[in-house]
C-alpha cells in the first residue's frame, strides 16, 4: 500500500503535475540541508516531502496558469 495515498495528496494541491513538481523541489531542498518539518524517519527525501505535503506544511504559488 502506498502511503500517503495519492487521493489524499491531491486534496492538498490542484493537480498531479503540481504534486510531482512540489515533491521533487522539496526533496531537493531536503537533500541540500533544509530542515524537515515532519517527524518521520523515511530514507528517501521525496517520500519525506510527500509526507510534508500531506501534513500541509508545504505551500506553493502558481505563477501562471497553463502553457499556450
Amino acid at each position: 500500500m502506498i502511503y500517503p495515498s495519492i487521493d489524499d495528496l491531491l486534496t492538498k494541491v490542484d493537480s498531479k503535475y503540481t504534486l510531482v513538481i512540489a515533491a521533487a523541489k522539496r526533496g531537493r531542498q531536503i537533500r541540500n540541508g533544509s530542515p524537515i518539518t515532519v517527524d518521520t524517519n523515511y530514507g528517501k527525501d521525496v517520500t519525506t516531502a510527500l509526507h510534508e505535503i500531506e501534513e500541509g506544511n508545504i505551500e506553493y504559488e502558481r505563477i501562471r496558469d497553463g502553457i499556450k
